[in-house]
């Protein structure tokens, strides 16, 4: 009689072949996971839109210091266009001449995202944690908002 090649075992080179496919896999999975867990702690997406690496909200609010009208709620546009969460803007005095921005919570990585986003090398630690926040943008006369651009 003959047996038929469904009852075959199969050969010792195939197991071999399916545990090296297999260990190969592992390996570049694990690769994968330690490549991901080494991301810098914010990427630019888009162009313009900085996200931090953990996905975090960064809480923002904006004063405008200026006699500008509208000042803070451009700012405000615009750094939620680039994936800030800003949770108020308002007006307030003293008048400044140059902008700050101020870490409220003693995470300057946070404000260093948001002053870099508005192009401002200022940052001061002013730690308030009554404020519900993470960093507060005091707009000077200085700041001056992006052009929009043209669409005909």
């Amino acid at each position: 009689m003959e047996s038929s090649p469904v009852n075959e075992k199969p050969s010792r080179s195939r197991i071999e072949v399916v545990a090296a496919v297999s260990l190969l896999l592992v390996i570049l999975a694990g690769a994968l996971i330690a490549r991901r867990a080494e991301a810098p702690a914010s990427k630019e997406l888009e162009g313009a839109r900085i996200i931090p690496a953990d996905s975090a909200r960064i809480l923002v609010e904006v004063i405008n210091t200026t006699t500008q009208r509208g000042l803070a709620r451009q700012a405000m546009f615009f750094l939620r266009d680039r994936g800030f969460d800003v949770v108020r803007y308002a007006s307030g005095s003293p008048p400044r001449d140059s902008t700050q921005v101020i870490d409220r919570t003693g995470n300057r990585e946070r404000a260093t995202l948001v002053a870099k986003a508005l192009g401002v090398s200022s940052v001061a630690v002013v730690i308030d944690s009554t404020r519900y926040l993470d960093v507060t943008v005091l707009l000077g006369r200085d700041w001056r908002p992006p052009a929009k651009p043209f669409y005909p």
